[in-house]
């Protein structure tokens, strides 16, 4: 059972974690007057909101998107903004919070998180379903390359393969 929720967890848990910083990117400016020792910190969120953006900028390039289907392309984009912003959030307030927390508090934190990527995961596959209905045979066939975390060309898909050269877990795909 244990190594079944690892199984499980540890995909879900790492996709989240490579979407919260680009989160804390988007967040509010700090104030001149800030102390100093936010600004490597925001160097790395910086950092993390520009890794979401060539991710959409390679996927466009990839896919070869259309001006015809720019509109599903554009929601489906916006959409895996929304879902680093919303990751990059929850990520945040449980930081700020998990030193205070109780074993069950940590563990309920926990479950938020994993609930937030599950909820994001299905925003995620709606938009693309939308988009996938609109691209050609050859678009879908290299979506469906990229997805399946196959090598296309000298890039890999989505994600990287864990051990063993087994894909990843669908649920961390997007």
């Amino acid at each position: 059972m244990k190594n079944v929720i690892r199984k499980v967890a540890v995909p879900a848990l790492f996709s989240l974690a490579l979407l919260a910083p680009a989160a804390w990117a988007q967040q509010s400016p700090v104030p001149s007057g800030a102390a100093t020792s936010s600004t490597p910190a925001k160097s790395h969120a910086q950092r993390r909101a520009d890794s979401v953006e060539r991710r959409i900028s390679d996927l466009h390039t990839q896919l070869k998107i259309t001006d015809q289907q720019s509109r599903q392309w554009d929601a489906f984009a916006q959409v895996m903004r929304d879902n680093a912003k919303n990751t990059g959030q929850a990520f945040h307030e449980r930081s700020q919070k998990l030193s205070s927390m109780s074993a069950p508090d940590a563990m309920k934190s926990y479950a938020d998180l994993t609930q937030t990527h599950a909820d994001n995961m299905k925003k995620l596959s709606s938009s693309f379903s939308d988009l996938y209905a609109v691209l050609s045979d050859e678009q879908k066939q290299t979506a469906d390359t990229l997805y399946r975390n196959q090598k296309l060309g000298h890039n890999k898909g989505p994600h990287n393969r864990h051990k063993g050269g087994k894909p990843a877990s669908s649920s961390s795909a997007g």
